[in-house]
């Protein structure tokens, strides 16, 4: 558990994402709590991670994404050290990740 986050607040928040059944419910929540830049940078976050696990070479992620070498180096850090939810997330999706 990653103690920076826990709060009642983040609490209620997640337990409000663990309702959401469906692509559509989950596009019709995060469009009401985000902005389309926020949405739009945790999902180019979640590609970096997954063509990271699949060895891809900054400068393709950069090409592919958009993506800074900042992002994807933040990414990068995350996928080395710290709570394994990319590739918990990426297990749960059924992917192949190369070790």
């Amino acid at each position: 558990m990653n103690s920076k986050l826990k709060s009642e607040a983040t609490d209620f928040l997640f337990d409000a994402i663990l309702t959401l059944k469906t692509k559509e419910d989950c596009y019709r929540f995060f469009e009401d709590l985000c902005t389309k830049p926020e949405i739009n940078a945790m999902s180019q976050r979640i590609v970096v991670a997954k063509m990271l696990t699949e060895k891809t070479v900054y400068s393709e992620i950069v090409k592919k994404t958009g993506a800074s070498t900042a992002t994807i180096s933040r990414v990068n850090r995350s996928l080395n050290e710290d709570t394994d939810g990319y590739m918990l997330v990426f297990e749960n999706l059924g992917l192949k990740i190369s070790e």
